[in-house]
């Protein structure tokens, strides 16, 4: 499993949230298996959001997607994201 982390600001989390919601479409059309979504506790409007995918050249094409940028301006995120992806650990 191949996870891909996004932390970014938004100008309201809860229009933000709506339009995340709204966009399940994109998420499965591209692979994303399962996704999570974290607030800061000391910031309702910085968020940490995950998305699970079978692979990471699946990963580094949905970072790389023209409609998550367009929906990310579009859900007002603020500044630029910051994504990186990980794998699972194997065991010793």
């Amino acid at each position: 499993m191949v996870r891909l982390f996004v932390r970014h600001a938004v100008a309201d989390y809860g229009a933000w949230r709506k339009g995340y919601d709204e966009n399940q479409a994109i998420r499965d059309e591209n692979g994303v298996k399962a996704d999570g979504i974290y607030v800061s506790v000391d910031d309702g409007n910085d968020l940490t959001v995950y998305h699970d995918f079978d692979s990471v050249e699946a990963a580094k094409a949905f970072a790389a997607h023209p409609d998550l940028k367009a929906a990310m301006d579009q859900l007002g995120v603020v500044g630029t994201p910051t994504i990186w992806i990980t794998s699972e650990g194997q065991g010793s």
